[in-house]
C-alpha cells in the first residue's frame, strides 16, 4: 500500500526534474538577425529608448526600466491575439554591443527565457542586429508553440531597422 502512494509522488517529482535537465542539455533556441544601415550606436539608441516602444515596436509594445545590469524591466508583449506582461532582470547592457535579460515564469526552473540582442559592427555605418532567446525549464518540452516567437522577433527587427535607418 505504501509503495502505491509513493509512485504518483515519484512521477510528480521525476518527470519535471527530467524535463528540466533535458532542457539544460538541449535548450529550445530562437535566433533572428537583420542588417541595418545605421551605426551600432544608433541601433543601441533605438533599442534602449524604451519610452518610444509604443510608437514603433510591434512585439514588445511597452518597456519600462533601465538598460543596466541588475535592473528589472517591465515588458509587455503582443502576440497570439493577446498581451502578456513580464518582469525580466537585465544580465548585460553594453552600449552599442549587447542587451541581455532573463525572464522567468512563476519561479526559476519552470520556464526560463534568456533573451538577447547582439549588435555587430559591419563597418561603414552598418550593423547587424541579432535577436534571440534560449528557453530552459521543466515546462519547456510541454508548452510547444507558445514559445514560437520568431515571427515577433522578425517583426521587431524590421521595425527597429526602419526606425534606426530613418534616424541615421
Amino acid at each position: 500500500m505504501f509503495v502505491w502512494f509513493l509512485a504518483p509522488v515519484a512521477v510528480l517529482l521525476i518527470v519535471p526534474a527530467a524535463a528540466y535537465l533535458w532542457t539544460r542539455i538541449n535548450p529550445r533556441r530562437i535566433r533572428t538577425d537583420i542588417e541595418i544601415d545605421a551605426s551600432p550606436e544608433q541601433v543601441w539608441r533605438v533599442l534602449t529608448d524604451f519610452a518610444a516602444y509604443p510608437q514603433w515596436n510591434p512585439f514588445i509594445v511597452s518597456a519600462q526600466g533601465e538598460p543596466r545590469a541588475g535592473a528589472t524591466l517591465t515588458n509587455r508583449l503582443a502576440g497570439n491575439g493577446g498581451e502578456m506582461t513580464f518582469t525580466p532582470t537585465v544580465l548585460a547592457a553594453t552600449p552599442g554591443r549587447e542587451l541581455r535579460w532573463i525572464g522567468r515564469f512563476v519561479m526559476p526552473g519552470v520556464v526560463d527565457g534568456e533573451h538577447y540582442f547582439l549588435i555587430e559592427d559591419l563597418g561603414g555605418g552598418r550593423s547587424r542586429l541579432v535577436q534571440g532567446e534560449t528557453f530552459t525549464g521543466a515546462l519547456v518540452p510541454f508548452v510547444g508553440k507558445t514559445l514560437d516567437v520568431a515571427d515577433g522577433f522578425a517583426a521587431m527587427n524590421a521595425a527597429l531597422k526602419a526606425r534606426a535607418e530613418k534616424m541615421a
